[in-house]
């Protein structure tokens, strides 16, 4: 087993989700194709609820906004009248399907997303997947004194749904702290400075586990330590990005000094 220790100044284990702790076709085959499969379902059972019409609202001003988009589907404006309301809930499962066929992280995306996977998991009727090392290899960090705290694009909110619902139960409480795209992107090495301000360490006290050599790289022009996870189902690295950044395929080859 390879093994890559960890330097002495970490404190603190930064960790993605989607290809790092939990497999990328979980995200692909289970989690996206929910919200395609049911939200217009969703959006019938919730229409008169204020959390559902403040999700419409915000996706109904980002379809203005992207109005001039090829292809973009506009929501109207309700009008009261029952007929309409049918054609205003389709509209909406058009302009959440036309988003997702683009891959897009807009915010009023990824709050109706959210609300739904909040309410499918509190449900049972999913579980986030977890590789089976995280789970062991987290509680040995926290052990050794190590904090960890989780960084995706994923909302907050969709984070601890995942620690909070999981096939290993709820961990939570496994996680010191989460971050998302609200304190910036993840290939912009400025993120990764707010985030160990936000810590309340110095950047080199971070070391952050990704499968994306962009974020990667990002975190490495602020002084991060990075390790770049292998997984099944990710995308392959090329020649050069294999000799220059340190490869890990599960958690347990980190190699924490002060636990031995």
């Amino acid at each position: 087993m390879v093994v890559l220790s960890v330097p002495a100044e970490v404190t603190v284990i930064l960790l993605d989700i989607e290809g790092t702790t939990t497999p990328i076709a979980f995200v692909k085959d289970i989690l996206f194709p929910y919200i395609r499969e049911n939200v217009k379902e969703y959006l019938q059972t919730h229409w008169e609820e204020e959390e559902c019409q403040q999700d419409v609202s915000l996706l109904r001003k980002q379809a203005e906004e992207d109005a001039h988009l090829d292809g973009a589907v506009p929501i109207p404006a309700s009008s009261g009248n029952g007929d309409d309301l049918q054609q205003m809930i389709q509209a909406v499962v058009d302009n959440v399907c036309w988003q997702m066929s683009l891959d897009r992280k807009t915010t009023a995306l990824k709050q109706l997303q959210g609300h739904m996977w909040r309410a499918a998991f509190a449900a049972g009727r999913m579980k986030a997947e977890f590789f089976e090392d995280v789970v062991p290899a987290v509680r040995k960090w926290r052990e050794a004194g190590m904090k960890v705290y989780i960084y995706s694009s994923g909302s907050v909110e969709a984070q601890k749904l995942l620690f909070g619902h999981s096939t290993e139960g709820d961990i939570l409480e496994l996680v010191d702290g989460h971050f998302d795209t609200k304190i910036g992107h993840k290939v912009e090495s400025e993120s990764y400075r707010k985030i160990a301000s936000s810590i309340g360490c110095s950047t080199n006290n971070i070391l952050f586990l990704t499968d994306v050599t962009l974020e990667a790289s990002a975190a490495e022009e602020a002084d991060v330590h990075v390790a770049v996870v292998v997984r099944p189902g990710n995308a392959g690295l090329t020649d050069d990005e294999k000799t220059y950044y340190s490869l890990i395929t599960s958690f347990s080859e980190l190699y924490l000094p002060s636990s031995a």
